[in-house]
């Protein structure tokens, strides 16, 4: 597998028309208006993954970025796909769906466990270690190192390969179109998020 960094966007015509792309983000922190989007990783699936940097004072035009990550014929896989969503919405300016969440799809069908990480995820269904050394490292340096950039390929990784595992654990527990109600819900989620609600249950009684 290779990965490829890119600065400020991703080169034109780069996946195969309607291949779904796993996403993830990496940001200077959790608190998405104040933590500026660094990094945006890509796969179709196939053989190598593909970084995104975005420098201090970026105006994230990245048109062909945007254009993939709009485009409603391919299906965005994310792990935890609120936050992701979140940030591409507030930086990109782009709602990055249809959405497949491998996290909520997790909680829907493991339900005999609370441990819902990747890592967690990968062990389990694809008999894989991934290592989280560099989740918390500083994505805003002026150069990713070979360890981070690894890091970062890893979160898209497995996306698809986990998405077929889930899809048929949910298909056993009759909970498909739970799923796919939870994941057309996710992209409003995330503006709720943005909008100032982030640990409110708007559907909650008191």
């Amino acid at each position: 597998m290779t990965v490829h960094l890119h600065e400020e966007d991703l080169p034109a015509g780069l996946f195969a028309p309607g291949a779904d792309i796993a996403v993830d983000t990496e940001t200077m922190g959790l608190i998405t208006p104040r933590d500026r989007l660094c990094v945006v990783q890509v796969s179709d699936g196939g053989a190598d993954e593909h970084l995104v940097r975005f420098s201090p004072g970026s105006d994230y035009a990245a048109p062909n970025l945007r254009a993939l990550l709009a485009d409603p014929a391919r299906v965005k896989l994310y792990h935890f796909a609120r936050f992701d969503l979140a940030a591409i919405r507030h930086y990109l300016g782009t709602v990055a769906a249809p959405v497949y969440c491998t996290k909520t799809a997790s909680r829907l069908v493991r339900t005999y466990t609370d441990r819902h990480g990747l890592k967690d995820l990968v062990r389990e269904l694809l008999g894989q270690e991934i290592s989280k050394q560099q989740q918390s490292s500083d994505w805003g340096g002026p150069v990713l190192s070979d360890a981070q950039k690894d890091y970062a390929a890893s979160d898209v990784r497995f996306l698809h390969a986990m998405r077929d595992e889930l899809d048929r654990r949910l298909a056993r527990e009759g909970r498909t179109a739970l799923a796919q109600a939870c994941f057309d819900f996710l992209p409003h989620r995330a503006e709720l998020d943005l909008a100032g609600w982030p640990e409110t249950d708007i559907f909650a009684h008191v």
